[in-house]
């Protein structure tokens, strides 16, 4: 047994590598991240425009990158590779370039390609020269065959990302609390493009519900519901549960049962959250709130309201039966409440805020020209140096979107076993100074997953982990497929 299991191990890293869900969530972001963030920002509308022109666009199409190159003094552009970077120093980064077109009245005058900034390049993904070279080519191109790659050089020095372990967004969980009115408390983090927005259910002394997210604080649930366009009381309680009736569904019903349509309900809780202009602002600004803030991951248009009210109601039913003891209260570190966010889950973080950024600059370069009575070409208004500086910027310090600190680390050499581990590192958000025992415990979940021995003593027990020699990570997209195949099983969605 014991030969054909040295056998078997032998034969699975012959073909695997213990950072191939790293390199393969890089080449997820590239491939298939990169294009929603283009899509999240698509069109960039300037405030000041010509005064002969009615409408004016600017509109990003589409987005691609190269394979790593370097720019050398005299202007000439050649391929780079990764040994090259180490010992001069530089970044070993690919092009990133990206259509841009300008719509004016409707109509689409320019169109163009144009870098707007280099992109660190994961050693040993799809995009880099190494990849797919085989073992006399990687010697022949200065290279150890049995790195790993996984890695990225930044001014020359060799840094890894951390996977961040962090809780799972858009999964209602509901834990006990003992601080506040209320005895649980539903918690669920909606995640959307650059949204994370969290939102706690509650239920007061007077057995009222009540939902808070971002700045609308404490607005009852059948309000909501009913703002969202599920007006009649019997649809609410069937949605909540088609087998039986809950008491506390039928004392929240009767509470709010003068608000007849969603008008009148956008009009309480606009009054509730403090918003004072006229009625019918007061009511559009409302709607605004609920489509952009509300359950983002469900959708921001107007059609996906009434599957918000739906999850509304379903999470209202698994709150009413924590609370009244027919279900269990969730456990936070149960591995299936947990998701890590990989090298290129973090970059595609950072693009998208230095995106905007860019978007920003490009927006006041624009106006700031259109004011002087000229009207500026699209390609001297984009700044690529000022994206390829912001990454490289928190590449080389480690400080990331959030104000998160030690994201990215200059890789241990001391041996090879380390360097092995440093790039298998799972890190916890919660703080070291604090206790969090339980965070800190050995999960039953852990295993086959993380490493139940390595984890250092002292204040970062249990917080800074390892993955497991064998574990390999799922990505998203996974989820889809399975999706797809529960509808071909006869899945039905709620329209």
């Amino acid at each position: 047994m014991y030969k054909y299991g040295k056998t078997l191990i032998q034969k699975y890293f012959e073909e695997q590598s213990f950072v191939d869900s790293d390199i393969e969530s890089f080449n997820h972001f590239i491939d298939k991240e990169l294009l929603n963030i283009i899509e999240e920002n698509r069109e960039i509308i300037p405030t000041i425009i010509p005064h002969n022109i009615d409408e004016f666009k600017i509109k990003l199409d589409k987005i691609w990158v190269e394979k790593p190159k370097m720019t050398e003094a005299d202007g000439s552009i050649r391929n780079i590779y990764p040994m090259e970077a180490r010992l001069r120093k530089i970044t070993y980064s690919a092009p990133c370039w990206i259509t841009v077109s300008e719509h004016i009245n409707g109509v689409q005058r320019e169109s163009l390609d144009t870098q707007i900034g280099n992109l660190p390049i994961m050693l040993k993904s799809r995009w880099c020269h190494l990849h797919k070279l085989g073992r006399d080519e990687l010697i022949a191109k200065g290279e150890d065959p049995d790195e790993p790659g996984g890695y990225f050089i930044i001014n020359g020095t060799e840094k890894v990302l951390i996977t961040i372990e962090d809780l799972a967004s858009n999964r209602f969980l509901i834990e006990k609390d003992s601080t506040g009115p209320s005895e649980v408390v539903g918690k669920l983090f909606s995640e959307s493009g650059s949204f994370k927005i969290p939102h706690t259910m509650e239920k007061m002394k007077d057995g009222i519900f009540y939902l808070t997210f971002t700045r609308v604080k404490r607005i009852p649930i059948i309000v909501l519901i009913k703002a969202l366009g599920l007006l009649k009381d019997e649809d609410i309680t069937k949605f909540v549960s088609a087998e039986r009736q809950f008491d506390e569904v039928i004392i929240n019903l009767l509470e709010f049962v003068n608000i007849k349509n969603e008008e009148e309900a956008l009009d309480y809780i606009a009054k509730k959250i403090g918003v004072t202009q006229a009625k019918e602002v007061r009511i559009e600004r409302m709607t605004e709130i609920l489509d952009k803030y509300l359950l983002p991951h469900l959708g921001t248009k107007r059609e996906d309201r009434i599957s918000k009210a739906y999850n509304l109601c379903k999470m209202l039913k698994k709150y009413i039966m924590a609370s009244n003891n027919e279900r269990d209260v969730d456990d936070k570190d149960h591995y299936m409440n947990k998701r890590l966010k990989m090298s290129g889950d973090l970059l595609a973080d950072l693009i998208r805020l230095n995106l905007k950024v860019l978007i920003g600059d490009l927006l006041y370069n624009f106006q700031r020209i259109v004011k002087r009575g000229k009207f500026p070409s699209i390609k001297n208004i984009i700044r690529d140096k000022l994206l390829t500086q912001r990454i490289y910027s928190s590449m080389a310090t480690g400080v990331w979107v959030g104000g998160r600190k030690g994201i990215s680390q200059r890789i241990q050499r001391l041996n090879y076993l380390e360097t092995l581990s440093h790039l298998q590192r799972v890190v916890s958000p919660l703080s070291a100074s604090q206790e969090n025992f339980e965070a800190r415990e050995l999960h039953p979940t852990h295993l086959g997953r993380l490493c139940p021995i390595e984890t250092p003593e002292g204040t970062n027990i249990g917080l800074r982990k390892n993955l497991a020699l064998l574990c390999t990570i799922s990505s998203e997209s996974n989820e889809d497929e399975i999706l797809k195949s529960l509808k071909g099983m006869g899945l039905k969605l709620i329209k």
